[in-house]
């Protein structure tokens, strides 16, 4: 198979699941256990927490372990609705990941108040819209994705966090796409509550961490035990945080230059095979790995399909709902309509690819677009009867 879904998930680093498999075998202590087991547990704790502490520029102590990004993002959101309740508004903005969109649901059912800051045709948020949103005074909370999931476009995060902050309002950053594969630095990047997730970055599901700055209260979403110095209750994932620990060291080996390099030539290999194609921010600062391409009169559904066939792994840019093609809410923010929606596929590279698989991808692609044109052409064609 050729997997081109990262953005979906990443294939675990065998060097990640090299670290983790001792935890999961001979050191299988509780990292809350007095005893020798226990205090080996422990250190490999610490020792990850450095390591993504590390990744991001943070301190050890600002980071806290979770279930991912879903976890994380909710505890930053409950938490700030809890603490301020003389701060009734969030802002989010018209494309943020489902945690986010569903999270602000519940913050207005909960009796608060939320803002959904548009964006233009590239996917970027409109910095005029945020600025008129921002209530001093009133706003908790601004909680905007760093790197857009589908698109691939990048926020512009300086810009966000210093209008947010200007505004006495607190900035939780969605950077499950960042980490990774572009340079994150929370001590240059001031934002206050930042998520991540290790299965985005070559390490395993069910592991994620929470930035959490020293400047900034917060409290735990899950109460118990007191792990994670209180932050965060619940018996430690302790092989899951060691992959994390190591995929987040492994980070710093990424070539964002080369992989990029090989985006825009598949990107260019199916522009001149299917002229007409939309790169959906193309014209955006974008993550070095990711392709949203529209490739008109061509159902993506079918596309989908035929290419898991022929043994390609990638996505679609629209949902089904009811068993209506709807575009996703991404696409629609940018202004594409369900029509535009139903020709688009999500391609997102790893650094475990090569260019002879990807150029190879690329030309299927091409042959499986013109494969079901002339299909569908074949179907129109009338029947002469004699």
């Amino acid at each position: 198979m050729t997997y081109l879904d990262a953005n979906a998930t990443t294939p675990p680093d065998p060097r990640v699941v090299e670290a983790m498999i001792p935890f999961l075998t001979l050191h299988f202590g509780n990292a809350s256990a007095s005893h020798a087991a226990g205090r080996k547990a422990r250190r490999a704790v610490e020792a990850a927490r450095s390591q993504v502490a590390t990744a991001i520029q943070a301190r050890p102590d600002e980071i806290v372990f979770t279930s991912g990004a879903t976890e994380s993002i909710n505890s930053v959101l409950l938490f700030a609705q809890q603490q301020w309740p003389a701060r009734p508004l969030l802002i989010i903005s018209t494309v943020e990941h489902a945690a986010v969109i569903e999270g602000a649901l519940r913050w207005e059912q909960c009796g608060g108040r939320v803002k959904r800051v548009p964006v233009d045709t590239n996917g970027l948020v409109r910095l005029d819209a945020l600025k008129a949103a921002l209530e001093p005074g009133q706003t908790a909370l601004v909680s905007m994705i760093w790197a857009n999931n589908e698109t691939g476009v990048v926020s512009p995060m300086s810009e966000i966090v210093a209008l947010a902050h200007e505004a006495g309002a607190l900035v939780h950053a969605d950077a499950v796409q960042m980490v990774g594969k572009l340079p994150v630095d929370v001590d240059a990047m001031p934002v206050d509550y930042l998520s991540l997730s290790a299965h985005k970055m070559h390490g395993v599901k069910g592991c994620g961490a929470l930035f959490v700055s020293r400047r900034v209260p917060f409290s735990a979403l899950l109460i118990g035990g007191g792990q994670e110095f209180g932050r965060r209750s619940g018996t430690e994932n302790v092989p899951g945080i060691v992959a994390l620990g190591k995929a987040a060291e492994l980070a710093g080996e990424v070539s964002t230059h080369d992989l990029a390099v090989l985006r825009d030539e598949f990107e260019r290999y199916l522009i001149v095979g299917w002229p007409g194609a939309v790169i959906h921010g193309g014209s955006s600062d974008r993550l070095p790995n990711t392709t949203s391409i529209c490739l008109p009169g061509v159902d993506s559904a079918a596309m989908l399909i035929l290419l898991d066939q022929r043994c390609i792994a990638c996505s679609g840019g629209s949902a089904c709902h009811t068993s209506l093609l709807h575009p996703s809410h991404v696409l629609e923010a940018m202004g594409f309509d369900a029509k535009h929606a139903s020709s688009t596929l999500r391609f997102s590279l790893s650094r475990m690819n090569t260019r002879d698989e990807v150029m190879a991808a690329a030309a299927e692609v091409i042959r499986t677009a013109r494969h079901i044109l002339e299909q569908r052409d074949a179907l129109s064609s009338p029947v002469e009867f004699t």
